[in-house]
Formats: structure tokens, C-alpha cells, sequence
């Protein structure tokens, strides 16, 4: 009676075990725990000093997908690193020599022209008081349109003398210019010799890591070069309707047509008050007005981007809830700001995959 009593009461424990079989079930697991654990802590604490090479690693990343075309086309790799390499000076240059000086001109007159876009849109809040007295008076509005006015010029000026021109800024500047498109090319040309030499140090039962590796370069690599180029088609667009169309500041605005694709259903959202706010500033909102064909055109964009670009661009890519893209957009843009909500979706891609590719409770261990 005792024994039997003993097996029933260790055999409540059960869960026990199965937990331990689901979080540590083979060396193989470990092993993908200790690189996603080394990795994360790497790339937290050594941001700061070195997020030159961590810039490197991901250009070099992005471009190893068109150096690997040209080699699927006979061409010998050496070659092919040069002539994507070449190909990648030469956008560094337009970035640095034409786009950059434009966009802040542009950002530098419209700075200027905030309190004359404050006072016309004053005159317009203003009628709303008059007639509805009874739910907010012109003394209030005058001190809400004042705050916001000082507010607006702060934040403007702040972006134009901020941190890139102090010697710190200055010097981050250089560093990157010279450093970062020296390291990608030796990332490119000596690409084997490097993983070779990295895969010394990681643990030799990593089967599951390569499982979920393969999983998360097709899916990552397609994501972020697709993001690229719809971020080059979109801001191209944006930039010949609007100089057609006349509308001022049409670079800084193709610029952030560009980039409010990096946030999705936020950046989309955010960029309509800048352009739709600048066309009414410099025509009004007559009907049979270029402000309505900015709307249209505008609309059009838009509705092609999603359309369009997007299902073309990232037909391969993984399905992710919209709940997990904006969680994985707090977080990660919390930690590394910018670059973090670039990376969200690469990175929400690489926790789904890690989760897929754990082994569950009763699965097999890998061969």
C-alpha cells in the first residue's frame, strides 16, 4: 500500500518534467539558446561602440542578395562584389551629395515659414469660436495655437542645429562615411573567410540554429530588401507628382512619402497632415483647386502602395497579425529607436521562427 501510494503521489509531478523536456530538450536547443542569448546581449550592450560593423553586417547583408544574382549568371564573385559595390557608392553619393543638401534647404524654409503657417491656420481655427461659442472661446484657442506655434518652432529648430552639428555628431558623421562602405566591402569579398571563422566559436550541435537560420534569411532578407525598393519607388513617385503638380517642398515630402512605409498603418497615417497641410497652406481648399489634385494624387499613391507594391514586393514574406507588428514596433523601436522599428518585422519574423522551430512537448528531437 505504501509503494503504491509513493509511485501515485511522484506521478503528480509529471508537468514537471514535461517542462523541462519542452524548455531544455536536447543539447540542440541549448545550443540556439546560447546564440540567440549571446547575440541579443552582443548587440544591447556594444550598440553604442559598434554600431559602425553592425551597419556594415547589414548592408552587406542586403547587398550579398544581388552579388549572389550576378554570380547565378556566370559571373566570377570578385566581379560581382565589385560592380554591387561600385553600384552601392553610387547611391551612397546621390544620398550624400544631392538628396541630403535638398531635403534640408527644404526643411530649413519650411522652419522659417512656421509662424506665417500658424498664423493662417489661426485665421482659419478661429471661425470655428465664432460659431460655437459655447464650446470653446477665441482666448482659448489663441492660447492653444500660441502653444503649439513655440512648440513647432522649438522642434524645428532643434532638428536643424541638433546633434549632427555639434563635434561628437561631427565626427560619428565621419566615421560612418569612410568606415562603414570600407568594412561592407570587405564583408562582400571575403564573406566566406569571415563565417568561417565566426563558426569556430559557435557551439558544434546547432542543427535546430540552422533550421530556424534558414527559415528567417528567406523570409528577413525578402522583407528588408523589399521595404528598400518600395521605399525608392514610393519616395521616386511621390517626388515627380508633386513637382508636377507645383507644390512646395516636394523632395522633403517624396522623402517622407518614402519612409512612412518603415511604420506600418501608423506611417501612412502620419505623413497625410504634412502634405495635405502644405498643399492647403499654398492653395486653400477650393473645389477645382490643385489642392484637390494633391488629395487625388495623393490618394492614388497610396491606394498603389498598398495595392500593388506591397503584395508584389512581399508575397514571400511571413504573415504576422497586425497586433504582433505593433507590439514588435514598441518594443523594438523602445530599444534601438529608428533602426528598431526598421527591424521590427525582420525581428518579429526571427522570434515566430524560433518559436515555430521549437521542439514542443512529445515532438522528436531533430536527427
Amino acid at each position: 500500500m505504501k509503494t503504491r501510494t509513493t509511485q501515485t503521489d511522484f506521478s503528480n509531478f509529471g508537468f514537471v518534467s514535461d517542462f523541462l523536456q519542452r524548455f531544455l530538450p536536447n543539447s540542440q536547443t541549448v545550443s540556439l539558446a546560447t546564440i540567440l542569448l549571446a547575440g541579443s546581449l552582443l548587440i544591447y550592450f556594444l550598440a553604442g561602440l559598434l554600431m559602425p560593423v553592425f551597419a556594415s553586417i547589414v548592408l552587406a547583408y542586403l547587398l550579398e542578395g544581388l552579388v549572389v544574382k550576378l554570380e547565378n549568371r556566370n559571373t566570377p564573385r570578385l566581379l560581382a562584389v565589385y560592380l554591387v559595390f561600385f553600384a552601392f557608392l553610387t547611391g551612397l553619393g546621390f544620398v550624400l551629395f544631392f538628396l541630403i543638401p535638398v531635403v534640408s534647404e527644404q526643411m530649413v524654409q519650411l522652419v522659417h515659414r512656421i509662424p506665417e503657417i500658424v498664423t493662417t491656420a489661426q485665421a482659419e481655427i478661429m471661425r470655428f469660436p465664432k460659431n460655437h461659442p459655447e464650446l470653446i472661446s477665441e482666448a482659448r484657442v489663441n492660447e492653444i495655437v500660441s502653444a503649439i506655434q513655440q512648440d513647432l518652432i522649438k522642434y524645428g529648430q532643434d532638428l536643424i542645429s541638433g546633434s549632427a552639428q555639434s563635434f561628437a555628431g561631427l565626427v560619428a558623421a565621419i566615421i560612418y562615411l569612410f568606415l562603414v562602405p570600407f568594412m561592407v566591402f570587405f564583408f562582400l569579398k571575403d564573406k566566406k573567410m569571415l563565417l568561417g571563422w565566426l563558426v569556430q566559436f559557435l557551439p558544434t550541435d546547432r542543427s535546430l540554429t540552422l533550421l530556424v537560420w534558414e527559415e528567417v534569411d528567406l523570409q528577413i532578407a525578402n522583407y528588408i530588401r523589399g521595404k528598400v525598393v518600395e521605399i525608392g519607388i514610393l519616395w521616386a513617385v511621390s517626388f515627380l507628382t508633386f513637382y508636377l503638380l507645383n507644390l512646395n517642398y516636394a523632395m522633403l515630402l517624396a522623402v517622407l512619402m518614402g519612409f512612412s512605409v518603415v511604420i506600418p498603418y501608423v506611417g501612412g497615417t502620419l505623413v497625410t497632415f504634412p502634405v495635405l497641410g502644405v498643399a492647403y497652406m499654398q492653395w486653400g481648399a477650393g473645389q477645382g483647386s490643385e489642392f484637390m489634385y494633391v488629395v487625388i494624387a495623393y490618394s492614388i499613391i497610396q491606394a498603389v502602395d498598398g495595392v500593388v507594391l506591397v503584395p508584389l514586393l512581399f508575397s514571400e514574406a511571413v504573415n504576422l497579425h497586425p497586433i504582433a507588428i505593433i507590439v514588435a514596433i514598441l518594443l523594438f523601436g523602445g530599444l534601438w529607436g529608428f533602426w528598431g522599428i526598421f527591424f521590427a518585422i525582420p525581428l518579429a519574423t526571427l522570434v515566430k521562427a524560433v518559436l515555430t522551430a521549437w521542439p514542443r512537448i512529445g515532438e522528436p528531437a531533430l536527427g
